[in-house]
């Protein structure tokens, strides 16, 4: 039976707020506008609670006429994508996505959602075509976990498959489905259908022409050989998308939040021994003038042998809060369930 290691003193990431407040003071300055920044490491991802920290810093900072927003992010789950574009249309008017790097899948829907996308010279969005980990998902032999399959890479086999037929050949879903569980290849169709509807929902804050947001969205959704395609700021431009260069200057500043943000989120595992390990790590940072909101992880891994899996034991992961209150930073836990 597994059992909870033996606790001792775990790795702390580091806790930047005052450097980062300082870059948001210096951007601020120079555009002119609310800076709100959201980024994310390479383990975390775009989610539900997310929007529940972004209310949290508009609790904050209040409403405006016009807002910038630090995107960085790999992508996630699409849903929340269009919650958080109209949560920012609820406090400002007009929106300025800032992309200074990789800006990719659910977090490409939630830039499209700005007036103006301004994107630097490491910058680039994505495709956004739906991939998913189903219950009924393909297992990975090595690892033992369940692996993402793609639309694009379903339409690309049975592509292939009708290419090289033979007229004695049935249907291809015969064999795929010895490999692909058929609930997967559903859920995948109707993954794609939504992802398609929340990218027009999300254009048509800022174009009021249905057709033109009709052929974006599928463009970004079915254009492009790969999920991660990077769509660099020409791309951008011939698929129909207002797209500016980002200044230099401020470009810069957002790579140097970026580094803070990054040390911010370095590997913070500790090892007990060769099956047991704590992860302490931050995944997501929200940040505004005045407040800082981080999820970071706080929980042992234990791994079965029999089973070829790990387990989650003494799990405190939460959602935690920095923010400036008469003069004094107050740290504090956000209970998001």
């Amino acid at each position: 039976m597994s059992r909870s290691p033996r606790r001792k003193t775990v790795k702390q990431p580091p806790l930047l707020f005052e450097k980062s407040q300082r870059v948001i003071l210096k951007i601020q300055n120079i555009i002119g506008t609310r800076l709100l920044t959201y980024w994310t490491s390479n383990r975390g991802n775009v989610c539900d609670n997310d929007v529940i920290a972004l209310y949290e810093l508009f609790k904050k900072v209040g409403t405006g006429e016009e807002m910038a927003f630090f995107i960085k992010s790999s992508g996630g789950e699409v849903e929340p994508s269009l919650r958080m574009v109209n949560l920012i249309r609820e406090y400002y008017r007009k929106v300025v996505a800032l992309v200074p790097m990789e800006c990719a899948s659910a977090a490409t829907m939630i830039a499209v959602g700005a007036d103006v996308i301004k994107m630097g010279p490491l910058a680039h969005l994505t495709a956004i075509d739906s991939s998913l980990t189903h219950a009924m998902s393909p297992v990975e032999p090595l690892e033992n976990h369940k692996v993402s399959v793609s639309q694009d890479e379903l339409s690309r086999i049975v592509k292939l498959w009708n290419e090289n037929r033979k007229p004695s050949d049935g249907n291809p879903y015969s064999d795929i489905f010895k490999y692909i569980h058929p609930l997967v290849v559903g859920a995948i169709d109707r993954s794609s259908s939504l992802s398609i509807k929340i990218c027009k929902e999300i254009l048509s804050y800022h174009i009021k022409d249905d057709a033109a947001a009709e052929r974006i969205s599928r463009r970004l959704n079915s254009d492009y050989p790969s999920h991660s395609y990077p769509i660099t700021i020409r791309e951008a431009r011939r698929i129909g998308l207002q797209v500016s260069k980002l200044e230099k200057n401020v470009n810069d500043l957002l790579l140097d939040l970026n580094e803070i943000y990054s040390e911010m989120a370095q590997k913070a595992l500790t090892d007990f021994d060769e099956l047991n390990y704590h992860d302490n790590e931050i995944l997501n940072i929200l940040e505004a003038e005045g407040i800082q909101i981080h999820y970071q992880n706080d929980k042992d891994w234990n791994y079965i042998k029999e089973e070829r899996r790990w387990q989650a034991l003494n799990d405190e992961s939460s959602w935690r809060r920095i923010e400036i209150v008469n003069g004094r930073q107050v740290r504090s836990q956000l209970h998001v369930r």
